[in-house]
């Protein structure tokens, strides 16, 4: 048995573990307060009608909260489209008296529930309109609204509301410390520049580069290799196909190893286009790298990680960057950096556990 799937073993000191259902452990509200602030003279659902205006709002956020990428259009759109978002029970928009769209309030639900329920909140203050309490008041709604979703799973299993900050947003980690959320997991942006040289690194197995074919068995792949690894649940083919299907993926920059007909290995990459204006340079983004458990130890993932890297720096792009997080059970990091990656920013998850 690979030693990152060994189960740990139980202290004697440790805690009973709690084995009433999920719905019994949260003490959710019977009803979720609408949310009430004085700047803003109207809360209600999205609807499909205010996706430019909602676009306008993430655009304006994302330039102060992350001004190295901006979130796609499409992120905004599957609100819409994905079958277990329900935008009338988990969004809110909150607009001026004028009708100026100021406030976004979300959760996102992950569909995977076999083993945990994860809930997320993913709300946003426009930047003109922050420190006024409004995005106390969007938290609290989220994070109630979300624990009335982890109070519908009959099953005894663990379950967990998550906020995310950048390191340097002190508003919003203090947000998340008022609500009861540690932070919990740091994650590091890494960024790698093409003009560097890029090694060699063989393997004996077949690198492809991805496309409808593998759609499916790289799937499978995915979600063995993250099977270990935090916070992290199995994706759902829906969900798998919007993202691998969608306009920003690249399969020609995207690299699999291949066993025979089985992918064991992974680096899948997408490219936004509106990243270059705000970055000054071109760039892909590696959203995806990971190796299948029992093939780990063999160098597949910096083989299939500078296949990934070649392809990249021959399509004329100049750097590329990743996500990681910094406790990762494979090395991932250490990799990275031996690979060229340099750490630019951090990332935190708040979070609250029941």
């Amino acid at each position: 048995m690979n030693e990152s799937t060994t189960p740990a073993p139980i202290p004697e000191n440790a805690a009973p573990v709690d084995t009433r259902p999920l719905a019994e452990r949260v003490d959710a509200p019977e009803t979720v307060a609408e949310i009430q602030h004085p700047d803003v003279a109207t809360w209600r659902p999205a609807t499909p009608d205010d996706i430019e205006e909602m676009v306008v709002l993430v655009d304006a956020c994302d330039r102060v909260d992350h001004p190295t990428w901006l979130t796609p259009r499409e992120d905004v759109e599957e609100i819409f489209e994905l079958s277990h978002i329900d935008p009338r029970r988990h969004t809110r928009l909150g607009f001026t008296a004028e009708g100026e769209l100021v406030a976004v309030a979300g959760i996102l639900v992950h569909p995977s529930q076999d083993a945990h329920v994860y809930v997320y909140c993913t709300g946003m203050v426009h930047p003109r309109w922050r420190r006024r309490g409004i995005g106390t008041d969007v938290l609290r709604w989220e994070y109630e609204t979300a624990q009335t979703e982890l109070a519908q799973a009959d099953a005894a299993v663990p379950g967990a509301i998550f906020l995310h900050a950048y390191e340097h947003d002190a508003d919003a980690r203090a947000l998340g410390a008022r609500r009861g959320m540690p932070e919990e997991r740091w994650f590091t942006t890494m960024l790698r520049d093409l003009s560097d040289p890029i090694p060699e690194v063989p393997t004996e197995l077949r690198i492809e580069a991805f496309g409808p074919q593998w759609w499916e068995p790289t799937r499978a792949a995915r979600n063995d290799a993250f099977r270990d690894h935090w916070g992290s649940l199995e994706t759902p083919r829906e969900r798998w196909e919007r993202f691998v299907g969608g306009a920003q993926f690249r399969d020609d920059l995207s690299r699999i190893i291949v066993d025979g007909d089985r992918v064991v290995a992974l680096a899948l990459v997408t490219v936004n286009e509106d990243d270059w204006e705000v970055q000054g340079y071109t760039s892909a983004y590696i959203g995806l790298i990971g190796v299948v458990r029992d093939y780990r130890g063999r160098r597949l993932a910096p083989a299939v990680i500078t296949a990934m890297l070649t392809a990249a720096r021959d399509a004329g792009l100049e750097k590329v960057n990743l996500d990681v997080d910094t406790e990762s059970p494979t090395g991932a990091n250490s990799l990275y950096g031996r690979l060229g990656f340099e750490a630019t920013e951090r990332e935190v998850a708040m979070v609250a556990r029941f």
